[in-house]
């Protein structure tokens, strides 16, 4: 039996959260040693902005989860890279700034000491050393320098476009920065405005973005949404003839369709209301009114403009367009749901087999006409279709491809059509290039002079980084240029190319331009000579594990995987994928809603520390539900998993005097419970793994109780396994079970054997000419006449053979008993 003769001491969690935060800082315990011979593993968090207040518990959750695997791996041999910086420049940070009133610099810093903080009380092993800081000269450099590369490969380039513009936060938007047609950031409404616009041309990357997909150990959830948002698709571009209103000259309109099987059923035409040609095809008596449809849609964000349920609006231009394949007139309209970005900025309508179409054509009164035969279609009482049939089925009213499958009309139609240059096939896709610019001053200035005689003129890059300048009035102006226009001493400068009087570019890069590379700096933060140390970034990169929140699907990731696929065609990194694992953190709510300062239900870690301790607060985080989905924070649960760190710090401590005896049922116990441990975080079932140990604590405690012998191998893997979970309390128990080095420097995961998971008692069932007749329970070596034996007690074997002869018995050990009588 165990020794006990001490008394255990009070569970005092802040002095020895305190004590051990100190020693692992003094022990510089987290830092990467460049010259181990140990194999590399590269663990990275999404960093965060540093705006707002500070974290609440949801923040904390993506936090907790790299930080368990980076210590698993730690305690596993491998040196693992777990660096931590801040995303700071851009729309979130500058719009906290003014929020608070604080110059952006100023403001950002403060935040990061908070939040910094924050992330030290959480106890992670993040190697500060490596720290960086998006905002700070000497790493926005090198974003510059990316810029400049992209620039004279063609990938960087001006025009004017119809941008999404916030009238709140007073800067152009991304189209993936605009939700619902609201500003993601501040929830206004969003509008448009004619802007000269950075734009980078991520399209030119689309077929890599889509098919790398395929490489990558993310959750499926994210790969079709990159999928989805790419949007390739395969189809035909027909042309269609446009006949003017005024003096009936034609005018070619191509459309882009994925289904030329059904232009026999093209009954009308809609154009972009911001289509190029649509004044010059237009009656002149319509042309006021179309003007002013076009200027309301340019008000309205291309997202609600595609909304599914949004009610369906169009003028008739007065002119018409020859449908190609058949020769007939039909009436060419406006309407808002068709976008001039997407395609041609025409369309050909099919109302019979497009919902969207069949809705207009409906609201409008247009021809109907079913191409497509189905007998899934729905019709109403009079034989008409109820609503547009969107499958595949036979051709009908299409001339002489009636009776032909839709799938292969596609292409005998097109090539029909191809013969007569009225079409051709083509590869469309949904995403756009990515605009670059905007219209603010917390950001990346661009490295671009402009110069009357020479045109755009990059900053040289032994110039670089092109610093931004101190400002009093840093708040976005409204007017389209930035503030930093106002500057001219910082804009009037001399072309870098002849020497003559230039400008520089006033608009600044987007919230997302530091955070596309940032993972390629972490190797080698203090590198001067480029922006990375090749050699560092062939150690460590691509991330192995990377750990955020869903919500930066499409955003970040499409964003870092382009940086990185260009930074490979440029030959400074050998890889052309960022991240080869990714694991999305679930949401932590309240009362059914996301935590936000504005719903009132946000949880302060600080306080959750002061009275239960760091290492409670991480394990409630894990033990609240699934890592992957949203869970429901409960105030109680926390409590619960407080007393259990309790009685396990009182476990430990009361046998730590332990030696080497120990009994059966508590040896099998402890590889077991390393068996779980293991398993489940390798699957990432973090609540499961809290829900072994309690139950394992729960077991071999009572054990102990009843006179049952634990050694102090059972505490000490204990002691490791909850290591990554519970770091600060399992140190201390290390310590004091005699360990003078770290647990993170000196423990092995343990191992566990196979032959200690088997039971000594099985249930197997019994069958009489193989059908169940009962179980017993047998020792999983019970020899055959054994097994027999315990079948033969049982009242239903009995009756089921009384009377009859056993043949035979087939008798699988740990498995079945089957017993063949006649």
């Amino acid at each position: 039996m165990s020794s006990n003769t001490s008394e255990v001491p009070v569970y005092d969690f802040l002095s020895i959260e305190s004590k051990w935060r100190d020693q692992w800082e003094t022990d510089e315990v987290h830092r990467i040693d460049e010259n181990s011979s140990s194999p590399s593993y590269y663990c990275l968090d999404m960093f965060p902005y540093p705006s707002g207040s500070g974290l609440h518990v949801g923040h904390w959750r993506g936090y907790v989860l790299s930080d368990v695997y980076t210590r698993y791996k730690t305690i596993q041999g491998f040196q693992v890279l777990h660096p931590m910086g801040w995303d700071s420049f851009g729309l979130p940070a500058e719009n906290d700034a003014i929020l608070k009133n604080i110059h952006p610099r100023i403001n950002t810093q403060k935040n990061i000491e908070n939040m910094k903080r924050q992330l030290q009380e959480i106890g992670a092993m993040y190697d500060w050393s490596r720290e960086i800081n998006t905002s700070s000269p000497e790493y926005y450099r090198w974003t510059q320098w990316i810029f400049v590369k992209m620039f004279k490969k063609g990938l960087a380039y001006r025009k004017m476009m119809p941008i999404n513009w916030c009238p709140n936060c007073k800067t152009g938007l991304a189209n993936e920065e605009v939700e619902g047609g609201t500003c993601e950031r501040c929830g206004a409404e969003v509008t448009k405005k004619d802007l000269l616009q950075w734009m980078l041309k991520i399209t030119e990357y689309a077929d890599r973005l889509l098919e790398d997909l395929d490489k990558l150990e993310w959750p499926d959830k994210v790969k079709t949404m990159q999928a989805n948002w790419i949007g390739r698709s395969e189809g035909a571009q027909v042309v269609f003839s446009a006949i003017q209103a005024t003096d009936g000259k034609q005018v070619d309109l191509p459309v882009y369709t994925t289904r030329p099987d059904t232009l026999f059923g093209a009954t009308y035409m809609v154009l972009a209301p911001e289509h190029p040609d649509l004044q010059a095809i237009a009656a002149p008596d319509r042309w006021p009114e179309l003007e002013a449809y076009r200027e309301r849609a340019r008000l309205t964000s291309d997202m609600d403009r595609q909304a599914v349920t949004r009610e369906k609006t169009g003028l008739f231009t007065g002119a018409y367009a020859v449908n190609p394949v058949n020769g007939e007139k039909i009436p060419i309209w406006i309407s808002d749901y068709v976008l001039v970005s997407y395609g041609t900025g025409a369309i050909m309508a099919v109302p019979a087999h497009d919902t969207r179409d069949f809705e207009f054509a409906k609201t409008f009164d247009l021809p109907i006409i079913e191409v497509i035969h189905n007998d899934d279609a729905v019709f109403d009482e009079n034989g008409n279709l109820a609503e547009a049939y969107v499958g595949e089925g036979v051709l009908v009213n299409s001339g002489t491809f009636d009776g032909t499958d839709s799938v292969q009309a596609r292409a005998a139609i097109t090539e029909n059509l191809q013969k007569k240059n009225k079409a051709q096939f083509k590869v469309n896709y949904r995403l756009r290039d990515w605009v670059f610019s905007r219209q603010r001053y917390w950001g990346e200035p661009i490295p671009i002079v402009h110069c009357p005689n020479c045109g755009e003129v990059p900053v040289p890059e032994e110039e670089l980084p092109v610093l931004l300048p101190e400002v009093e009035s840093y708040r976005p102006t409204g007017t389209g240029e930035s503030p930093l226009a106002a500057i001219q001493d910082w804009v009037n400068v001399d072309c870098p190319t002849c020497g003559g009087p230039g400008q520089r570019e006033t608009n600044t890069m987007p919230q997302w331009a530091g955070s596309s590379w940032y993972f390629l700096r972490y190797p080698s933060p203090q590198y001067d000579q480029g922006p990375f140390q090749k050699e560092a970034v062939q150690k460590w990169c691509p991330v192995d594990l990377y750990v955020g929140g869903v919500e930066h699907a499409i955003l970040h990731l499409l964003y870092a995987r382009f940086f990185t696929k260009f930074l490979h065609d440029i030959e400074v990194i050998p890889f052309d994928e960022p991240f080869l694992r990714l694991f999305n953190q679930g949401m932590i709510c309240r009362e059914g809603a996301k935590m936000s300062k504005s719903k009132g239900n946000v949880v302060n870690p600080d306080e959750l520390v002061e009275q239960y301790g760091t290492d409670t607060v991480r394990i409630y985080e894990l033990f609240v539900g699934p890592p992957e989905l949203d869970s429901e924070w409960n105030d109680q649960g926390v409590t619960g998993v407080y007393r259990f760190l309790r009685k396990t710090w009182e476990f430990v401590l009361r046998n730590k005097n332990a030696g080497t005896e120990v009994s059966d049922r508590v040896l099998k116990r402890r590889h077991r419970l390393a068996s779980e441990i293991t398993d489940r975080l390798e699957q990432f079932r973090f609540n499961t793994a809290i829900s072994a140990f309690m139950e394992y604590v729960n077991d071999v405690d009572g054990w102990t109780k009843e006179g049952d012998a634990v050694d102090k191998a059972s505490l000490e893997w204990l002691t490791i396994l909850l290591g990554p979970f519970a770091p600060h309390v399992s140190e201390e128990l290390w310590e004091r079970l005699g360990h003078e080095q770290s647990l993170f420097s000196e423990a092995e995961w343990p191992q566990f054997e196979e032959a200690y998971l088997q039971e000594d008692l099985v249930e197997i069932p019994v069958q009489i000419n193989g059908k169940l007749r009962g179980t017993v329970e047998l020792d999983v070596e019970a020899s055959e006449e054994e097994a027999r034996k315990a079948a033969m007690d049982l009242e239903s074997v009995k009756r089921a053979t009384e009377g009859k002869q056993i043949v035979k018995m087939i008798y699988v050990p740990g498995k079945v008993l089957n017993l063949v009588v006649r």
